[in-house]
């Protein structure tokens, strides 16, 4: 039996174009990898802020501005896309944006606070609407009983390209290290390693990947379409009542992408602050990490499509407060790195599997707006995770084991609102939609 049958895709889709679909995936995923979870964000705690008390909480902070910035604008924008058939040239946009930004990444210095936190929340922006948009696209490629393996493949494909580019970077900084190069030389190189890697990846993705939908009636030029969007995005959120099952996977992953969200932004300081990781061994870590959530996305998308999507998303959901109990009690690396394994399996699964099942309650019409609306969630998560996360550390005088530990209410919540789920209700809701 093929892991990848035909079978899988609507009619008319071709593997290529999934393919190309996956590769946008590969695309940012060093983004994520190398910004914000392995190198970039301790660079800014321990040089560009020079380790002072209030570090980590700017970066929180930052990362919190971004997606609020993210929340308010994406569910609109998502609208409008639908209106317009503009998904692929909105992407386009919002990809030379984080490209560009990432870019101004490698200027930052010892001191340079203010615009190093302007390019931060503008990078981070423009991916996380990117992040929107490419998953507004799973539905129109995969069949409803494949949307599990397919969000998996691209899932899984996604972090192969953040491997690709945190092991360039990872080549990079022994090179430089072995030399007695400081961070402050060698940290911005890997900012443009990363910004080619999504740029040159990014192609494959403009290149074959089709705009299926039609622009609806309403999108006329002008701000005509800015308000007939606008209208859309408004009747979406009065008839939230009569969705109870989006909303409460919107709640749900609300909750438990806060604790990703910690996962993501601060394992690296974390693993530094703690347990005395030198910029290597993270590098190393998070190398790992990549490789068990391709393994997690993989794996979990065939489950999920055999077991049912809520199950497979509990147990995702039950790994991740096991792994947080570990990492709480990891006093030396060992554990840690296991902590660190079981959180890679859980990553790739819970969020290939969360992208997966709101492509289930998403009306064809509308996927960039519902879209939207889970990146709505995503981003009030990557707020209020990161910024309880600092809040704490900076309240108790930096004691990160305690902010930490704190992450685990985060999934716990998630596995509580997950169970007035009902995804055959939601199934059905969307078909009148």
């Amino acid at each position: 039996m093929s892991w990848f049958p035909q079978a899988a895709l609507n009619e008319g889709v071709r593997k290529r174009e999934v393919f190309a679909w996956a590769m946008y995936d590969f695309a940012n995923s060093g983004y994520t990898t190398v910004v914000l979870t392995a190198v970039f964000n301790a660079y800014f705690v321990g040089v560009v802020t020079g380790n002072a008390g209030w570090g980590t909480f700017a970066w929180t902070a930052s990362l919190a501005l971004s997606c609020l910035i993210v929340m308010v604008t994406m569910p609109a924008l998502g609208a409008w896309a639908d209106l317009r058939a503009a998904k692929k040239r909105l992407l386009a946009f919002t990809t030379a944006g984080c490209v560009v930004s990432t870019l101004a990444l490698a200027f930052a210095g010892p001191g340079e606070v203010g615009w190093t936190v302007v390019a931060v929340v503008l990078s981070n922006c423009f991916y996380a609407y990117g992040e929107s948009l490419i998953a507004a696209f799973l539905p129109e490629l995969a069949r409803g009983e494949a949307l599990g393996r397919v969000s998996g493949w691209g899932w899984a494909f996604g972090y192969c390209g953040g491997m690709l580019a945190l092991g360039l970077s990872l080549a990079y900084v022994l090179w430089a290290q072995s030399r007695g190069l400081p961070a402050s030389d060698f940290v911005p190189v890997t900012m443009v390693i990363t910004a080619v890697v999504y740029g040159t990846a990014s192609l494959v993705t403009f290149t074959l990947l089709k705009e299926r939908a039609l622009p609806q009636p309403g999108a006329a030029p002008g701000s005509g379409g800015v308000r007939a969007s606008l209208r859309q995005l408004a009747s979406t959120l009065r008839g939230a009542r009569h969705l109870p099952d989006f909303s409460w996977l919107l709640a749900c992953t609300a909750s438990y992408q806060a604790g990703i969200a910690v996962v993501i932004a601060l394992a690296a300081v974390y693993a530094e602050q703690v347990l005395g990781f030198k910029q290597a061994q993270t590098m190393a870590l998070v190398f790992l990490v990549n490789i068990a959530s391709a393994l997690g996305a993989f794996g979990f998308g065939y489950l999920q499509d055999r077991v049912g999507h809520k199950t497979s998303l509990a147990c995702t959901l039950v790994g991740w407060i096991v792994m947080t109990v570990l990492a709480v009690l990891a006093t030396s690396a060992a554990l840690f790195w296991v902590a660190a394994v079981i959180a890679g399996l859980c990553m790739g699964a819970s969020q290939s599997a969360g992208r997966a099942l709101v492509g289930v309650f998403a009306p064809r019409a509308r996927l960039a707006e519902f879209y939207g609306l889970w990146t709505f969630s995503v981003r009030l998560a990557a707020v209020v995770g990161p910024l309880t996360y600092g809040l704490v550390s900076w309240a108790t005088a930096g004691n990160h084991r305690l902010a930490f530990g704190v992450t685990a209410v985060f999934f716990a919540a998630g596995l509580a609102m997950l169970r007035p789920v009902n995804v055959e209700r939601g199934r059905a809701a969307a078909l009148t939609g």
